[in-house]
């Protein structure tokens, strides 16, 4: 069952939460936990304890949206606009 992850973000003066679903594992060879962010493709951590391991996830997911917002940025030509489902 997948945890869901609640992540703030703040542009300009305002503040958004989004809420990315992770899908948390018990590493049986190693101890502690694997997490991955199914929506962000590459996005992974890992934990001690399932604490750490959603903590850790919650970095990744902000580097990841951080990198991808950047990327779209640098395109030339592109235009990055926001929709809302």
């Amino acid at each position: 069952m997948p945890f869901k992850i609640f992540i703030r973000f703040k542009v300009a003066l305002l503040s958004i939460d989004i809420i990315f679903k992770v899908v948390i594992t018990p590493d049986t060879e190693d101890g502690g936990y694997t997490v991955s962010c199914p929506a962000l493709p590459g996005c992974h951590s890992e934990g001690e304890s399932m604490e750490v391991a959603l903590e850790n996830i919650k970095d990744a997911i902000e580097g990841c949206v951080a990198v991808l917002n950047e990327r779209a940025h640098r395109r030339q030509g592109s235009k990055v606009v926001e929709v809302s489902v």
